[in-house]
């Protein structure tokens, strides 16, 4: 066993588990998951059959990452936040087969407490504030706060909130990291220096 996993949990026959991952207590990884190397599930996780994992992923306590969930490489999912994986669920009406894929790609933060309605894209490096309800599709590097979710700034790569308007042309430079960001109309992008 190249992951290391507290004897709470319980890890299915068939998941998928990458090498130095640390599952933490009452941690329930279901058989056809698939995560990545380097990553921390904290307390009291779930992850489904169909959820795909990358690398260096943190999901701290009291998270689900259900069928058709899919986290690219080096996601922070922020304490008990929320996925959802059906649109207009019923208790009396099966919907197994109206799953609606979530994508959420690398490097974006999804706070404490936000939820995540199914079927949308969380843009690479986008932050997602906490209490949050994210009902559409966030492109990279947004700063997204509120119920639902409004786009109130941009953030770069290493965190911290960029100068620059929602709209227009301009560019900014990480206040920490110095990395060069260009705002062209409503679409953020890294300047290679």
């Amino acid at each position: 066993m190249s992951y290391t996993a507290h004897f709470s949990a319980i890890i299915d026959e068939g998941a998928q588990i990458g090498e130095q991952t640390r599952i933490w207590h009452w941690v329930h990884v279901c058989a056809g998951a698939r995560i990545g190397k380097h990553c921390s599930l904290g307390q009291n996780v779930y992850i489904g059959n169909q959820a795909v994992i990358g690398d260096y992923v943190k999901i701290q306590n009291n998270v689900s990452v259900y069928d058709a969930v899919t986290l690219e490489d080096e996601v922070f999912c922020g304490p008990s936040m929320v996925f959802t994986n059906v649109y207009n669920p019923r208790s009396a009406v099966p919907r197994k087969n109206e799953y609606r894929p979530t994508l959420v790609k690398r490097g974006a933060t999804l706070g404490a407490n936000c939820t995540i309605v199914c079927g949308v894209t969380i843009g690479e490096f986008a932050f997602i504030g906490a209490g949050a309800v994210i009902n559409r599709d966030v492109k990279p590097y947004a700063l997204m706060v509120g119920v639902p979710a409004r786009q109130i700034g941009w953030i770069s790569e290493y965190g911290e909130r960029l100068d620059l308007p929602l709209h227009g042309e301009a560019t900014a430079v990480c206040p920490h990291s110095g990395q060069c960001y260009r705002l062209t109309a409503d679409w953020v992008v890294v300047v290679e220096t």
